[in-house]
């Protein structure tokens, strides 16, 4: 079942939305409900990311000077390698 949902745009990204719509020849409804789609797919993905970084803190008992240390050693040993 599909439900009708109003949404107000400003002008100028309502018209960026219909060229693109136009050029991908398909209706301003399903370029909008794949937009929805991904972003909210990609919400719960980030979600899955934070949620396993967390439990690898609380299990490792990380601290956020762990990680910067962490990032430091990384980024010195890239550029000992290139």
């Amino acid at each position: 079942m599909n439900t009708t949902v109003n949404i107000s745009f400003q002008e100028d990204l309502l018209k960026q939305i219909d060229e693109v719509a136009k050029k991908e020849s398909r209706s301003r409804s399903e370029l909008l409900r794949e937009a929805a789609r991904m972003y909210v797919d990609r919400k719960k993905k980030w979600q899955q990311i934070f949620s396993i970084s967390d439990a690898h803190v609380k299990k490792n008992k990380l601290k956020e000077e762990d990680v910067a240390k962490e990032i430091a050693n990384y980024r010195r040993s890239n550029r000992k390698n290139n």
